[in-house]
């Protein structure tokens, strides 16, 4: 199997090219070749895929079995259809790395892949899209959407869209489980989100990678949800970041309407909570019968553990910086909710 991985330098893409040459696959990468090496294994071709010379240059390196794209995430619809159309002679396999939120009901509503997908022109351009007043929909979304609506226009059955919801695991740039890990570590008294029980489905990296690969070697078509079929409570996954780190803390269940109240960022500030019914209720049916399989989220917090001591650094990437709340709001926010506990108490 000879394929063509857009990216695969960073978290996913990483994966995906590991998981391929384990297969013994050729692979060729295609990338700007500043964020991180490249694999050691396959061939790499540096450009940029907003440019119309460095992609016809990259065209020359075909033909491949399939291309699987991990780098769209950044780029608009049209510059997603510039490298389909280029590449349409080279391949007749596309596997397109989407997102949940290109769904018009994400995350208001349980959704399934026959939800309904927000509305964009394949050719649409970097300002098209927007975000509602509540955070929902997205303009993020309406970009992704129309990259789909890109590459189906070339590859119509051919092309196989993931949507995945969040991606965990080692080497995450994000900084989702890696701050929590951090946090639980740091031990004390934690600010948690409650209801304590109510179920997350976040996806090892290297599940998705393993689906991506089956994927481009299949006969399927159409968009697969790409989120844990089971999931973990809340409470099971921080029980899980404090067992793996060692951190003697003990979380602070708080009700969502009191974090909102004390200006806690849904999805940042506590990473992985928003208040939405819709956000872990993505089912992956179609994914799970076409032969996803998810391992324990409490694996992937203990190998994200592990990659965390080995010293091993991520890409660096700005969004970072937005998880996790500040170790002083998050004093503030706790000392409140004792003192308002307290009073109820007292008026008791």
């Amino acid at each position: 199997m000879r394929i063509l991985v857009l990216g695969g330098t960073w978290f996913l893409g990483r994966a995906v090219v590991a998981d391929a040459l384990g297969r013994g696959w050729e692979v060729t990468v295609f990338n700007r070749g500043r964020s991180a090496p490249d694999p050691a294994g396959v061939r790499a071709v540096h450009g940029n895929r907003t440019s119309i010379d460095d992609i016809r240059r990259l065209v020359h390196e075909g033909p491949w079995d399939a291309v699987i794209d991990t780098s769209s995430s950044d780029l608009a619809p049209r510059e997603v259809l510039l490298s389909a159309r280029a590449l349409g002679d080279q391949t007749d396999r596309w596997v397109h790395v989407s997102t949940v939120s290109v769904y018009a009901q994400w995350p208001r509503n349980a959704l399934t892949e026959t939800s309904s997908l927000l509305d964009a022109p394949a050719d649409a351009d970097a300002s098209f899209g927007y975000t509602g007043a509540d955070g929902t929909p997205t303009a993020y979304g309406f970009q992704k959407a129309g990259g789909e609506r890109a590459v189906s226009s070339v590859f119509g059955d051919e092309a196989v869209f993931l949507r995945p919801g969040v991606i965990l695991g080692p080497g995450e740039y994000v900084g989702r489980l890696p701050w929590w890990l951090s946090r639980a570590h740091r031990g004390g008294q934690v600010l948690a989100p409650g209801p304590a029980g109510r179920r997350i489905q976040p996806v090892d990296v290297r599940d998705v990678a393993a689906f991506a690969l089956d994927q481009a070697c299949s006969t399927a078509s159409g968009g697969f949800n790409v989120t844990h079929p089971t999931g973990i409570s809340f409470e099971g996954f921080l029980a899980e970041c404090f067992s793996v780190s060692g951190g003697s803390g003990v979380p602070v269940w708080v009700r969502p309407e009191d974090l909102l109240a004390h200006g806690v960022r849904q999805w940042t500030e506590l990473p992985l909570w928003r208040t939405h019914p819709g956000v872990w209720a993505v089912d992956s049916g179609r994914a799970v019968a076409a032969g996803l399989r998810c391992r324990p989220v409490a694996e992937t917090v203990r190998d994200t553990w592990v990659w965390m001591e080995s010293g091993e650094l991520p890409v660096s990437h700005p969004r970072r910086a937005e998880h996790g709340i500040g170790r002083e709001k998050e004093e503030a926010v706790l000392a409140a909710v004792h003192r308002s506990s307290a009073g109820g108490a007292a008026q008791s």
